[in-house]
């Protein structure tokens, strides 16, 4: 449909778009600020109208008259080289704004080294109210962000689960399930001796898939050839790979995240390794980069674009109405590619 010109010159006005509409300047209020009592067929023209004219709210009037700024927060206590080379925060993010921008709202996005200036990034965040809410990641035992986040009345979302229950809604990836068949996946294989490379044992989910490994291989009978714990860095997966090339060697790996699992495949070929012929490689996260590798990553699939989008919902159900329920997403799962093959002692 073609663009309908302003009545007036200059950039269209919200009573153009009453106009163009056919309703009041109040009635497009209601609507721009998602206020209850319009009808669905009204809210639409009055939306489709501002499409038409090229309109968008001013938005510290919108911030002024509902006490809201249009922005939710995210603050990441990694090095700010980890985060941008580990894929699962862009497609995180990604998933976020697929859910804020059709809103007509932002992510304020935080990355930090320490957890004094993590408390200040939060406290920031409520003594300014930039943001209306907060994803809390990177989980921890007795996670003291809880109760930081009840004493500065700020809204938060859990991204992942507590072991400790708690007041703030959750939304949850099992990773287990995706372990189990990874772990069955290379014991079908003929595979007996199997290895381990985890990330920051300080972190929830990290000491989660560690332990569904350890249970999954003594569910088979058998004995992990090694666990290495390291800090979800490529530099930590290639180190943690060279270090299981001596010694009583393994004939797969496991690792906790697909850019361990890439600097590993790195590792083994640049040692003569041929992948999977006498190493099988398995990661963790189901990042796009497993795709493009050679041979193509076996991965555990978690969806972080998904995972980012649930979140970003259910933090703006939380902001808005004081509540929102946990979400249980679809657990992790195994997709198998070229890296994992029959054991060479089979």
């Amino acid at each position: 449909m073609p663009r309908t010109k302003s009545s007036t010159p200059g950039a269209p006005t919200i009573v153009d778009v009453a106009r163009e509409a056919g309703v009041s300047k109040g009635l497009v209020s209601l609507v721009i600020n998602d206020r209850p009592g319009v009808a669905d067929a009204t809210r639409a023209r009055v939306r489709d109208a501002a499409d038409r004219l090229g309109w968008r709210p001013n938005l510290q009037a919108r911030r002024l008259s509902t006490r809201t700024t249009y922005a939710l927060g995210l603050v990441l206590r990694r090095d700010p080289r980890i985060v941008a080379a580990d894929p699962f925060y862009p497609a995180f993010m990604a998933g976020i704004e697929s859910v804020l921008s059709p809103e007509g709202r932002v992510l304020v996005l935080s990355v930090v080294a320490t957890a004094e200036a993590e408390e200040r990034a939060y406290r920031s965040f409520a003594a300014d109210r930039r943001v209306d809410g907060v994803f809390l990641n990177d989980l921890r035992h007795g996670d003291d962000r809880v109760g930081l986040l009840a004493g500065l009345g700020l809204p938060g979302v859990l991204v992942g689960r507590l072991e400790e229950p708690g007041s703030l809604p959750a939304v949850v990836l099992d990773d287990r399930p995706g372990v189990t068949a990874a772990v069955r996946h290379l014991v079908d294989l003929g595979h007996r001796r199997v290895a381990y490379v985890g990330g920051d044992p300080a972190l929830q989910h990290a000491r989660h898939r560690r332990q569904a490994f350890e249970e999954a291989v003594a569910g088979h009978g058998l004995t992990p050839t090694a666990v290495v714990d390291t800090d979800f860095t490529m530099a930590g997966g290639a180190a943690a790979t060279a270090a299981l090339l001596g010694g009583d060697r393994p004939t797969a790996i496991v690792y906790a995240n697909d850019p361990m699992a890439v600097a590993g495949l790195g590792v083994l070929q640049g040692s003569g390794v041929r992948v999977p012929d006498a190493m099988s490689v398995v990661g963790f996260d189901g990042t796009e980069i497993g795709r493009h590798t050679h041979p193509a990553l076996t991965t555990i699939r978690s969806d972080p674009e998904q995972w980012g989008a649930a979140a970003a919902r259910t933090l703006l159900e939380l902001a808005t109405s004081g509540h929102a329920p946990d979400v249980e997403l679809p657990p992790a799962e195994l997709v198998p590619r070229r890296s994992t093959g029959p054991a060479p002692d089979r």
